[in-house]
C-alpha cells in the first residue's frame, strides 16, 4: 500500500523553509569567499617573503627532515601514503569511476558537478603554481624530491577536493550513524597528505595551507552553484553536510521530478521520511 503523501505545508511553514535554505545557501557563498580571502592573504606573504612565515616554514621542514632520517622505517611509511594511497593519480582515478558510475545511474547534474569540481581544482592549482613560481625545500640530506613548483601543494589541493567530492556525492546512500565515521576519515586523509608533504620535504608548510584553502574554496563555489541550481529546479532543500543529492539513494535519481519535490514520501528501505 503507497505512502498517502504529507499535506501541503503552511505559506508560514514554507517561508520559514526558504529563510533556513537562504542562510545555508549564503554560508555556503561565504565559506567560498574566506576560503578565497584566505589563500589571497596566504599568497601575498608568501610572494612578499613574510619573515615570521619563512620561519615558521624553515622550521618545520627542518625538524621533520631530522626526524625522517632518524626513523627510515616511518618515513617508507609516509611515501607509501603519500605516493601510492593519497597520490593524486589515485584520487583523481576514484573521482572519475564516481563520475561514471553517476552518469550509469543517471545522475547527470551530480556527474558534472563532479567533474566539473575534480577538473576545476586541478587547473586552478596548475595555474597558481605556474604564476607563483615557487620553489621546493632545498635540504642538506632530503628524503624525497618531487617535480614542478611547490606553491600551492598539488597533493593538499587534490585531497581536499577529492574526499570533499566523494563525500558529498556518497552520503545520501551512508546510513546515518556511519556518517561521522565518513568525515572522520576525509578529514584525517586531508590532514594526512598535508604532514606527509611537509614531513617528506618536498612542500613548505605554507604550499599545503595554501592548497587546503584553495581547494576548499573551488568545492564552496561549485556546491554553492549545485545548491543554486536546486532551488532554481524546485527541488528539495538539502543538508549539504549530509550530501548534495539525497535523489541519490532512490530507485532511479535522474527522474527527481521538480513538480513534486515538496512532497514527503517513506523510503521503505531505510523507513525513514524524507524530502523530495
Amino acid at each position: 500500500m503507497s505512502a498517502r503523501p504529507a499535506p501541503p505545508a503552511s505559506r508560514g511553514t514554507r517561508r520559514d523553509a526558504d529563510r533556513r535554505f537562504g542562510i545555508r545557501l549564503f554560508g555556503s557563498a561565504a565559506a567560498a569567499a574566506v576560503a578565497a580571502v584566505l589563500f589571497g592573504l596566504l599568497l601575498v606573504l608568501v610572494e612578499s617573503g613574510w619573515q615570521p612565515l619563512r620561519r615558521l616554514d624553515a622550521g618545520a621542514a627542518r625538524w621533520l627532515n631530522r626526524t625522517a632520517l632518524d626513523h627510515p622505517a616511518w618515513t617508507g611509511t609516509l611515501r607509501f601514503f603519500s605516493d601510492v594511497v593519497w597520490d593524486p593519480v589515485t584520487l583523481r582515478a576514484a573521482v572519475a569511476v564516481l563520475t561514471l558510475w553517476l552518469v550509469y545511474r543517471r545522475a547527470w547534474r551530480l556527474a558534472a558537478w563532479s567533474a566539473v569540481t575534480a577538473i576545476a581544482g586541478g587547473l586552478t592549482g596548475l595555474l597558481a603554481k605556474t604564476v607563483v613560481e615557487r620553489a621546493r625545500p632545498a635540504l642538506p640530506d632530503p628524503v624525497a624530491h618531487a617535480p614542478g613548483f611547490s606553491f600551492p601543494s598539488g597533493h593538499a589541493m587534490t585531497a581536499t577536493t577529492s574526499f570533499a567530492i566523494l563525500l558529498l556525492v556518497l552520503l545520501p546512500l551512508v546510513r546515518r550513524g556511519l556518517r561521522p565515521l565518513f568525515w572522520a576519515v576525509a578529514v584525517v586523509s586531508v590532514l594526512g597528505v598535508g604532514f606527509t608533504r611537509i614531513a617528506l620535504g618536498v612542500h613548505w608548510f605554507s604550499d599545503v595551507v595554501g592548497g587546503w584553502t584553495l581547494g576548499l574554496a573551488v568545492v564552496a563555489l561549485t556546491g554553492w552553484s549545485f545548491e543554486a541550481w536546486r532551488a532554481d529546479a524546485g527541488l528539495g532543500r538539502t543538508e549539504v553536510a549530509e550530501g548534495l543529492e539525497p535523489e541519490l539513494s532512490g530507485d532511479d535519481p535522474g527522474s527527481a521530478d521538480p513538480e513534486s519535490s515538496d512532497t514527503e514520501r517513506t523510503d521503505p528501505a531505510r523507513g525513514e521520511r524524507s524530502q523530495r
